[in-house]
């Protein structure tokens, strides 16, 4: 199994001119991502890449951060149900960070907010990952 500091596709992501970068991001020992700048039509065929270069390089629960998303429209929703789909046929969870803000609301809008299941913080999403005792 590759680190997230082999993910190319992954590192290839962070010399977009709109900010947008997509980097390692693990969380209390789950592989995942952090999502820099906007994800929008420009964008959101290369977060999908990295997403699938970060899943299937990774086993468990797999973190998307948003908390540094500046912009999320519908085809950023689409990368994030894609990879929730794929995650979700290896029986393994999505976990997504997304404080309120614009990001969240583009979740309320479509109405799947439920789905997605959005933690405000890193923290919040970290106690989700610990085993319960």
């Amino acid at each position: 199994m590759r680190s997230p500091s082999d993910w190319p596709d992954v590192a290839a992501m962070t010399d977009r001119p709109s900010g947008f970068a997509v980097e390692p991001a693990p969380l209390s020992g789950a592989p995942g991502v952090l999502v820099r700048g906007e994800v929008d039509m420009a964008t959101a065929a290369e977060l999908s890449a990295a997403l699938d270069a970060a899943i299937r390089d990774t086993p468990g629960a797999f973190v998307v951060d948003l908390s540094e998303t500046a912009f999320l429209d519908s085809s950023g929703l689409n990368a994030l149900l894609r990879a929730r789909a794929r995650l979700g046929r290896a029986a393994r969870a999505l976990v997504i960070v997304c404080p309120p803000g614009q990001a969240r609301r583009v979740f309320e809008l479509a109405g799947i907010v439920d789905l997605l299941a959005p933690f405000d913080t890193r923290r919040q999403a970290a106690a989700s990952l610990q085993p319960a005792r």
